[in-house]
Formats: structure tokens, sequence, C-alpha cells
């Protein structure tokens, strides 16, 4: 049995407790957390041993899951980390890049798997794309929310926006050329909106737009390729694949035909694969007990959380510098 410590259980904390409580081959040995009304409410609903002691529930465990204040990630990974400790991290991995850096060479000194929460690649929406290549030039990005006074101690892109951001790195696999945005601090003391345009050394361009002030929800990203139109729905679990084909190439799903400028006859091909019903939370958690266990490479990496803080940090710099300026 994998024995796994807990650390935080607020709102995510808990899912995360009644998750692992799911898993086979897992036995949670606890969870630390300093708020005595969380605290409670975690006992009651899961019946899970509480820890008064940091240092004594990681001595208890082969790994750790980290559910806490952002502020406080890179205070518990290093405890973990010079003990030997696994780690799964809650995004963002750190509060500062420094931190994150460190944590990167601690977890290859104590040759251990660190994977970080970003939960959304393992939403079955683009699982659903399976083996598909995935070769974009141009994306389209929404992540609204309605307003929750949880998370806005951390703004927008911090908050939303670096779950997109991760995804993207992760598919278009090119160092990023250029940044610009702008952003808009509402009802909070951090950007509550914000728009990125992300340029990559291979030509593709993304174009983000988060938001936690909005009527309505939506999480969906569209990408655009030579021989696709792409649209993942990860709100509402739903996969478009919208291709230009030959006549005599294999139907899909919907096909409707069309004559080109040139008089070539082409189909237009719709296909909606079909999307898995997967708990994205529990699977993650998931694999990264596999890598524990079976010694493979996690699925997100501590320089994945890395990449993706590392962009979100550019953008926040340059929405800073775009304020400064309308300001003067």
């Amino acid at each position: 049995m994998l024995k796994i410590g807990i650390f935080g259980a607020g709102h995510l904390g808990k899912i995360h407790i009644q998750q692992w409580a799911t898993i086979e081959g897992i036995s949670i040995v606890g969870f630390y957390d300093p708020n005595d009304e969380n605290a409670a409410a975690a006992i009651a609903q899961y019946h899970v041993r509480r820890f008064d002691d940091m240092q004594e529930l990681l001595q208890a465990s082969d790994a750790v899951d980290i559910v806490t204040n952002t502020t406080t990630h890179y205070e518990i990974a290093k405890a973990a980390l010079l003990l030997g400790k696994h780690i799964f991290v809650e995004k963002p991995f750190t509060n500062t890049l420094p931190e994150a850096q460190e944590l990167i060479k601690l977890v290859k000194e104590a040759r251990v798997k660190c994977q970080i929460g970003h939960v959304e690649r393992f939403n079955p929406a683009l699982l659903a794309l399976g083996d598909m290549p995935v070769q974009p030039m141009f994306i389209e990005s929404h992540r609204l929310a309605t307003f929750n006074p949880r998370g806005t101690d951390v703004s927008v892109i911090l908050d939303l926006m670096i779950h997109d951001i991760d995804i993207i790195l992760h598919l278009v696999k090119s160092p990023v050329k250029r940044i610009s945005a702008s952003g808009v601090a509402v009802m909070s003391e951090n950007p509550d909106i914000a728009n990125a345009r992300i340029e990559f050394d291979n030509g593709c361009v993304a174009n983000l737009t988060s938001s936690r002030i909005s009527m309505k929800r939506m999480r969906k990203m569209r990408f655009f390729q030579r021989d696709a139109y792409i649209s993942v729905d990860f709100l509402d679990k739903k996969t478009e694949i919208i291709r230009l084909r030959p006549e005599d190439a294999a139907p899909g799903m919907f096909d409707f035909p069309v004559e080109m400028a040139n008089g070539q006859k082409k189909i237009i091909s719709v296909n909606t694969p079909e999307v898995a019903d997967i708990n994205s939370i529990r699977m993650e958690l998931s694999e990264f007990a596999a890598s524990v266990v079976r010694d493979i490479p996690v699925k997100v990496s501590a320089f994945d959380g890395y990449q993706a803080m590392e962009v979100a940090h550019q953008i926040l710099k340059k929405m800073s510098l775009h304020n400064e300026s309308h300001n003067d």
C-alpha cells in the first residue's frame, strides 16, 4: 500500500481526500491543516486522522499531496523532498520562479516523483483527441468563471489562465517568441479579467482570455491547423474535429461535399469523438500513484509546472507594463 499524506483540507483538499479514498492500493495516513474548521469538516466527512505536526505526517508518508495556498507550497514541498518523499503539488507549482527552480533541483537530487496538478491535462474532452496529431498554427482560448472570492489572492492569470498556458505549451512544443497582454482588476486587488497573445518560434499564435467576473461559465479551446479545426469544450466535455478531405478518404461521422475555387471536389468531414466518463482529479492522482509504484515518468512534471509559471509571470509583467503606459 502506498501511504499518502495530504496537506490542506480546504475546498479542493477535501475533494482530493475523497478521491484518494477510491483509489486501489492507497492508504491515507492523514492530513495536516492548521484551520480547525477545515479539519473538523474533513474528519466528519471522511473519518481521516488529523496531524498537528507537519513533520510527523511527512515521516509517516511515502508520498504527499500538497493542496494548500500557493504561498505555502514551497515550504511543504521542500520539507518533503529533504526527507526523500514523492510529491504531488497543486497548480501553480510555487509562488515564485526561484522557489520552483530550487524544488526542481531538490526533486532531481532526491530522485523522487513530482507531479503538478494541472488537472485539465486529464480532462476527457482533451483526452478524446487520442493520437490525433495536433499541430496548431492559431489557438483561441476562453476560460470564464463567475465571481468567487476564493482564489482572488492571486491574479486571474495564476488562478485560471495557467491551465490553458500549460495545455498550449504541452501541445505547441516550441519556444515562446513574444508575449503581449492586458488586464484589469475589477472586483479584487488583482487582475480579474485578462487577455494575452503568445507568439511561438514555429509561427503559432495563441490568443487567451480569462475572466472570473463573467455572467456565464466557459472553458473552451479552439485549434486551427493546416488540415483541421478542433474544438475542445472542457466544461461541457465535448470535442469536435472538422477536416477538409479528398473524396476518396475515409468518411467522417457527418460529411458535406464542397467544390473548391479551383474546381476540385472535397468533403468537409465532421467528427465528434466519444468522450469518456472520467473524473479528472481521480485520474491525475491515480497516474501520480502509478508513477511512484511503477517508477515511470509523471504526466505533468515539475519542469512543466515551472514552464507554465514562467509564461504566466511574463504575462503578468506585460500586463503591468501595459497598465503603467496607460496611466502615464
